[in-house]
């Protein structure tokens, strides 16, 4: 027995009957259309309120104190320190964003990569970053690298 697309019926139960609101009497469901009375619920437009909407009283959220400032500008640098950079690197290795992420350096380029001057660089790399704190720049020089701004 072949299955016809005119055989498929929905499995029992599955499918509700849609609720006929304000239909008379009847319905079960006439009149005020399950309403209510008076206020704001049984108006039309009913619901047209904000999350966190009291009423007109003032909200919770606009009560309670408020701290600091979130400044929306800020730069947020993915950190790299030079103790990272020695054991990753070889010497004379080109180092810049692509090659960190491929060595697993970092995880995620942000908005820039900083390099910090945290532990030792024992050989010479051409470093290229956006930022240097001035022991890192000292330490790359001195070990016989350039420290590239990008």
């Amino acid at each position: 027995m072949a299955l016809k697309i005119e055989d498929l019926t929905p499995t029992p139960g599955s499918m509700k009957k849609r609720r006929r609101v304000g239909r008379g009497p009847g319905s079960g469901m006439g009149k005020t259309s399950t309403r209510g009375y008076n206020g704001q619920g049984s108006r039309s437009g009913r619901g047209k309120t904000r999350p966190g909407f009291e009423g007109g009283q003032t909200p919770i959220f606009m009560r309670s104190p408020k701290r600091g400032f979130k400044n929306v500008a800020k730069k947020e640098y993915a950190i790299v320190n030079l103790s990272d950079l020695d054991t990753r690197f070889q010497a004379n290795e080109e180092v810049n964003p692509r090659t960190l992420l491929e060595k697993g350096v970092i995880h995620k380029v942000k908005d820039g990569i900083k390099i910090l001057g945290e532990g030792q660089l024992s050989k010479a790399l051409t470093v290229k970053a956006n930022q240097y704190s001035g022991s890192a720049k000292e330490k790359i020089v001195a070990a016989g690298g350039s420290a590239e701004v990008i």
